[in-house]
């Protein structure tokens, strides 16, 4: 199997095109997505069209936070302009595409891997795993062996040896890393449709579970063209910004 995880979509049609022809081209065969399928693009009802048919055909996919609260009236933690968009992305999204957001489970197992959108602690408190200590919490939650999520827009990979050591590790684009049996993995690949470390390109990761090696992708994409679909759709500028300088 060849998964190609996808996280942080965030209504981004350009990027998702993108991620979703190179992971063709990789040979995926499996797909999973991790959350965040709406929320500060301007392409909500594409993005989730797309990944349903995925699912259709055996795709993982679980919630995040911006689709929990487009399909309910709270707004965990989000700030102004994130709190507009999910207003805004309700009135683009008809009654199949919303109840398809609302029955998303916040964690999705399959075999040895586990699928959240944020951390395996507690999924629904939406903590950023962004050191060493989150991660350990995060896998000390499940008994499996990798687990797949997002939130913190940025690759990262934390590693949980067989007598509780923690390490960390900067995943660099296009090299494959060896993953071992006997240790535990959270695995972050990076937003798809907002990365947020300098570099406007977008990201996502492949496993392949026969040669047991995990690969993070940059896909550079037409972001010029979504920040401009952000402002005709009169989103808030600042959101169009971010896809233009990657922050």
């Amino acid at each position: 199997m060849r998964l190609a995880i996808l996280t942080d979509l965030h209504a981004n049609r350009e990027a998702l095109s993108a991620c979703l022809a190179h992971a063709e081209q990789q040979k995926a065969d499996q797909y999973a997505f991790t959350g965040d399928l709406v929320g500060y693009g301007a392409d909500p009802a594409w993005v989730v069209d797309t990944v349903m048919d995925y699912v259709l055909h055996g795709a993982a996919a679980v919630q995040g936070n911006h689709d929990y609260s487009v399909t309910r009236d709270t707004r965990p933690h989000m700030h102004a302009e994130a709190r507009e968009v999910i207003d805004w992305t309700r009135g683009q999204l008809n009654a199949g595409q919303l109840a398809f957001l609302a029955g998303l489970a916040l964690t999705e197992e399959r075999g040895n891997m586990l699928f959240v959108h944020a951390s395996a602690f507690e999924p629904v408190k939406w903590e950023y795993v962004t050191g060493v200590a989150e991660a350990e919490r995060s896998l000390r939650a499940t008994r499996s062996r990798m687990v797949f999520c997002g939130h913190v827009h940025t690759p990262a990979l934390y590693r949980r040896a067989d007598d509780g050591r923690m390490g960390s590790h900067a995943p660099a684009p296009g090299n494959r890393i060896a993953i071992k049996p006997q240790h535990q993995y959270l695995v972050i690949p990076g937003a798809v449709g907002q990365p947020r470390d300098g570099n406007c390109a977008a990201c996502y990761a492949m496993y392949d579970d026969v040669t047991r090696e995990l690969t993070y992708f940059r896909v550079p994409y037409d972001h010029g063209a979504a920040a401009r679909r952000v402002i005709a759709s009169g989103l808030p500028i600042v959101l169009a910004m971010r896809l233009i300088e990657g922050i």
